[in-house]
């Protein structure tokens, strides 16, 4: 593996959600993550399997106490240990902090939740627009004569969780390699999609941000900045905050002096009526129209990509935004780095599919992953 985090052992214990989309950062930073899963695996498994890209696997089933076993012995062995189970359900299994710790008194913990570790919600169930919701983001968009729409589950699951957890991780190892004192890393959606919302807290303490919304700069109340429909039915999207961006827009626009697009577009109290007037012209154009006579200019307006059309456009052809692993286009890695780039060792393993080579990692003979086989306990 290359990549900044070469040579850094990684235990990811196989979840859902936000945990493997930390994995799927480390190991494309080049860090040798090695996923533990269950026997059979999820719902997608293979080079479907995206964000399992670039691991190995064992697949254990951990009511066996032969399968625990081997989940310590990895941990002794790897300076991350990450699992994504309700508070309490490791060290019920036996893989909590405490047991993984005595082990290795260096190794970093991380617990990847929704609620957290502890408060009145940790026990529960949950889902990604639950806790946005309660971080205070989901109330920030939407249209404000409708409900909240789900902004699928980027923000809380890989923002506020994923993210969060893998930085949490890697400020953990260089304290454990700076001191030999390993540490749990509690990695809650809630917390992360909270602290996502830091600059609109300030900008709300300074009374320039409602609460209502379509009210704000950015939540598509200012008709300078959102997206709107073109005349094939697809959309454009528009950012030209500042006033010389704006300037540059309505030129090539064509909008006229005396338009009060020109003379009220930052006045507040005019904005409904002008979000109307853009959503107008805008809809006297195709989308690709629009798109050659903005695209790449101070207008700051790109088109609407689907995930079918966003890989070959050809900024992202040119950057290699998107690449292809056995035969599916996924994003590639980022960030890059100049000295130590990373890459994809691989699709995502079928799970199990490096058992016998994990167990010999883990210093197991022959004889005894045969034991191992015929318990259960691996498979």
């Amino acid at each position: 593996m290359s990549g900044p985090l070469a040579g850094l052992r990684v235990v990811e214990i196989a979840g859902i959600g936000p945990g493997p989309f930390a994995g799927m950062l480390l190991a494309d930073a080049g860090a040798d993550v090695v996923r533990v899963d269950r026997p059979g695996g999820g719902l997608v498994t293979g080079r479907l399997d995206v964000v399992g890209r670039g691991r190995r696997s064992v697949a254990v089933d951990l009511k066996k106490p032969q399968a625990v076993e081997v989940v310590l012995r990895l941990a002794e062995g790897a300076e991350v240990l990450f699992e994504g189970f309700r508070p309490g359900v490791a060290e019920r299994l036996g893989i909590g902090p405490e047991p993984c710790l005595a082990r290795n008194p260096a190794l970093v913990y991380g617990r990847m939740t929704g609620w957290g570790q502890d408060g009145p919600l940790a026990p529960a169930a949950g889902h990604d627009i639950a806790y946005i919701a309660l971080a205070g983001m989901l109330h920030m968009v939407g249209r404000p004569e409708e409900p909240p729409p789900p902004p699928v589950n980027v923000v809380g699951d890989y923002g506020g969780g994923g993210m969060l957890l893998a930085f949490g991780v890697v400020c953990a190892v260089l304290e454990a390699r700076r001191t030999g004192r390993g540490q749990v890393v509690d990695a809650a959606i809630v917390d992360g999609t909270a602290l996502l919302t830091s600059l609109f807290h300030g900008l709300r303490a300074a009374g320039r941000w409602s609460d209502a919304r379509w009210a704000n700069l950015l939540d598509g109340g200012a008709p300078f900045y959102g997206s709107y429909e073109c005349a094939d039915g697809r959309h454009v999207a528009v950012g030209a905050l500042e006033p010389k961006f704006s300037a540059e827009l309505l030129d090539r626009m064509g909008v006229g002096a005396d338009d009060d697009l020109r003379r009220r577009l930052y006045d507040p109290s005019a904005w409904p009526a002008l979000r109307v007037r853009m959503a107008e012209l805008f809809r006297t154009r195709t989308r690709d129209e629009w798109t050659a006579l903005l695209e790449g200019t101070d207008a700051c307006v790109a088109p609407v990509l689907s995930l079918a059309e966003a890989p070959s456009h050809p900024h992202n052809a040119a950057r290699g935004t998107f690449t292809e692993v056995a035969g599916l286009i996924q994003p590639a890695p980022a960030p890059r780095f100049s000295a130590t780039p990373g890459g994809i060792s691989g699709p995502a393993p079928e799970p199990g599919a490096d058992t016998d080579e994990i167990l010999r990692d883990c210093g197991y003979g022959e004889a005894e992953v045969s034991a191992l086989r015929a318990a259960g306990a691996v498979s």
